[in-house]
């Protein structure tokens, strides 16, 4: 086990202990009132403490039993969130008013008390049990998967959110390098989180994790042993223009020493309770740092990125884009192409007309003042630029189904990082080299 795992270990000891200490204490409490285990009356319980052994005590038991709960139990937790801990507006609007009419720091004080629902204070108890952050994770998954149900629950999420972005800043990550050597369990976790290229098994992990390649992943202390996100590099010669070397458990192990290229070949998310809590930033830039000191031979740092939504939105637009973008003599081929399963018999005479769409679509469609294809927003936020689009990259089933098989090259420059960041950031600017706007379409 390495430090920082038994570190890890230990602050969970160390709760426990907390909570084991209060352990008599409540017992005691509860002799003259009664046992209670409903999760409502245990949140109550919580935010009533004020002993922090006993507080830990109830926070551990809170956690325990909300993880007995099923769909319907945690609904109606939710439901409750809602309707016994949330905000008073009265209360707001007289310390509003208050705030009004003299600003002093008292009554400023006052307002941001108000304005914040005591399912944060909830949250933030719930968090001091051993396994409290884990919980509170997996909390926000499953409210995330209500909330399409009930539009009122994205409340608790803004709660739960803006705790989480708190707790999982990148001053409380540390990257570990994952290796052959890594304990099993978080090999195992690798390969269930894989959701870019599928790990077929140990012996697809072991050729991913050879001297030709690297894999790093951020730990946090509420998740012991679990990776938040991790990253797969391929050490290569020259920039790759297709998944499929990078990725076969047979092919050649390259000497490290002889490797000029860093290619950034998988990137994953492992918890869908810190959705819309970036890392990806600091770790890709953490990466090159710790790659560069490893490897001073390196001078490329770069991707091979899917475009998953390409064929959903070149399905969905085609009418619309010929003309003026496409020759409508060339209809007829796209439209049987999409209608049916991608081949490459299908798609080869499609080059010409689909390479400049998939350029269009990287760099001129939008979200809002963002490009439309969330990977591009990904890349391009965290300072790469577009350097090539890549046909047939990957043949894969899925790679031609989400996107005809294209692939994209982003180049992380380390000079330009940061320009490239703030050209983004600023003005939503789409730094692309020179192939690739050349490839863009000129209308017809």
């Amino acid at each position: 086990m390495s430090e920082t795992a038994a570190r890890r270990g230990g602050l969970n000891q160390f709760l426990n202990s907390i909570a084991d200490s209060g352990l008599e204490a409540l017992r005691a409490i509860r002799g003259r009132r009664g046992s209670e285990r409903d999760i409502v009356a245990l949140c109550q319980e919580l935010l009533t403490t004020t002993g922090e052994a006993t507080g830990t005590a109830v926070a551990r038991e809170l956690v325990a039993v909300y993880r007995d709960l099923d769909e319907g139990g945690r609904r109606a937790f939710f439901a409750s969130l809602l309707r016994d801990f949330d905000v008073e507006p009265a209360r707001i609007d007289a310390a509003g008013a208050a705030y009004a009419k003299d600003r002093n720091l008292a009554n400023r004080l006052a307002l941001s008390r108000a304005v914040e629902a005591p399912r944060q204070e909830l949250f933030r108890r719930i968090h001091t049990a051993p396994e409290g952050g884990a919980t509170l994770v997996r909390m926000r998954e499953q409210l995330l998967g209500l909330t399409g149900d009930d539009p009122r629950l994205e409340a608790i999420d803004a709660d739960l959110r803006h705790l989480l972005k708190a707790w999982f800043n990148r001053g409380f990550l540390t990257l570990e390098r994952i290796d052959w050597n890594t304990p099993a369990a978080v090999l195992e976790r690798l390969i269930g989180y894989e959701s870019v290229h599928e790990i077929r098994g140990w012996d697809d992990l072991r050729r991913r994790l050879a001297a030709d390649r690297r894999c790093f992943a951020f730990f946090h202390p509420a998740l012991p042993g679990d990776p938040v996100i991790f990253v797969e590099v391929a050490l290569v010669q020259g920039l790759p223009d297709a998944i499929a070397p990078l990725i076969d458990r047979n092919g050649p192990v390259l000497d490290p020493a002889r490797a000029d290229t860093a290619i950034f070949y998988s990137i994953n998310n492992c918890h869908d309770g810190l959705q819309g809590i970036s890392f990806g930033n600091f770790l890709i830039k953490q990466v090159v740092l710790e790659l560069q000191r490893e490897l001073p031979a390196l001078d490329t740092f770069a991707t091979l990125s899917p475009v998953p939504g390409f064929a959903r939105w070149l399905a969905q637009n085609l009418e619309r884009l010929a003309p003026p973008l496409l020759d409508p003599s060339e209809l007829p081929a796209i439209r049987t192409l999409l209608d049916t399963k991608p081949s490459e018999p299908l798609l080869g005479p499609l080059e010409k007309p689909l390479m400049p769409l998939a350029a269009h679509y990287l760099v001129s469609e939008r979200r809002g003042d963002e490009p439309l294809d969330p990977v591009a927003r990904f890349h391009l936020r965290n300072g790469a630029r577009l350097e090539r689009i890549n046909w047939l990259a990957d043949r894969s089933d899925r790679g031609l189904r989400s996107a005809l098989g294209i692939m994209v090259n982003y180049l992380y420059e380390p000079r330009a990082i940061e320009k490239n960041h703030e050209a983004y950031v600023r003005d939503q600017t789409v730094v692309a080299s020179t192939r690739v706007g050349r490839l863009l379409p000129r209308k017809i």
